[in-house]
């Protein structure tokens, strides 16, 4: 993160902000910094990535699902943008640390000595720890005696859309996102690579919430998409992965998505279509789309 920190400082921070006097290099100066651009950063990656998939790429026709909320989009962005704000004042602790040197963190490729094969290990090991990581920390978050004060809030959508990828409790994002900022510490990762990755992350965050079930069939059962994300909102127990249904598997928890067996947000929209218990309305017509019609 001290890239991004040093750009904000070059080119906003240094000449319309602070205090020439002031080094950049300054405790105080750099939490400042972090805070601006952390909440700025999470603001518009979560605007910008759930507007894109919302209006290329979400199917608006699951808006007359019967589980789908009144003014469910607005209620999705209000929350999320009363959450981040929360949610980035224990980030920028660690964002902190990286930026004052306590990660492994490294700046060229050269600094690996596995040089540039390092960075694909560094990304395929990234993926499988943070979703290893993810799918333990998202069961913990289902147990009984914690579910209703922190990850409920979540489940609010059962039919979410790409706006719902960020509406958590603070305390519910923040430990769901603890791997991606514990990584760096425990093992090394190029700092380009590590933004990059992060930019990823909150990519594979929003299309899990996108409404489409499109996956190639040969993956439908290795990766975790939107279908089995969709379950999991549904059914509540099953696809507590985040990329992978690996751990799915080795739990016991995975649940092969009802939207390729038939039986999907989709049908039941048809269905209800048919028996006259939904009406075109004003907002769209009933044509299913043919990214639905792949799989149900």
């Amino acid at each position: 993160m001290d890239l991004v920190l040093n750009v904000a400082d070059q080119y906003f921070f240094t000449p319309y902000v602070y205090p020439a006097s002031w080094p950049e290099d300054e405790p105080l100066r750099q939490i400042l910094g972090l805070l601006v651009v952390t909440n700025l950063g999470a603001a518009i990656l979560y605007l910008v990535l759930g507007s894109l998939s919302y209006y290329l790429i979400f199917d608006h026709n699951l808006m007359k699902h019967p589980q789908f909320l009144p003014n469910q989009v607005r209620r999705e962005i209000k929350y999320a943008m009363g959450s981040l704000p929360c949610i980035s004042i224990p980030t920028v602790a660690l964002f902190y640390a990286e930026v004052r040197g306590y990660s492994k963190l490294y700046d060229n490729v050269d600094d690996s000595a596995l040089g540039w094969p390092g960075l694909i290990l560094s990304m395929v090991s990234f993926l499988f720890f943070t979703d290893m990581c993810i799918y333990w920390i998202h069961r913990f978050l289902h147990h009984r005696l914690i579910y209703k004060y922190f990850h409920k809030p979540h489940h609010v959508w059962k039919i979410p859309t790409p706006f719902a990828s960020h509406a958590f409790h603070p305390v519910d994002g923040f430990v769901q996102g603890l791997p991606y900022h514990i990584y760096p510490f425990l093992f090394p990762l190029h700092k380009l690579l590590y933004l990059g990755l992060y930019v990823f992350v909150n990519v594979w965050t929003v299309s899990i919430h996108d409404g489409d079930y499109r996956v190639p069939s040969q993956l439908e059962k290795v990766i975790n998409g939107s279908a089995h994300h969709t379950d999991h909102h549904l059914f509540f127990e099953y696809n507590y992965g985040q990329y992978f249904t690996l751990w799915d598997r080795i739990g016991g928890s995975y649940r092969h998505p009802s939207a390729f067996q038939g039986n999907g947000p989709h049908d039941c929209i048809r269905k209800l279509f048919a028996q006259g218990k939904l009406s075109n309305g004003t907002n769209g017509h009933m044509d299913i789309s043919d990214k639905a019609q792949k799989h149900e």
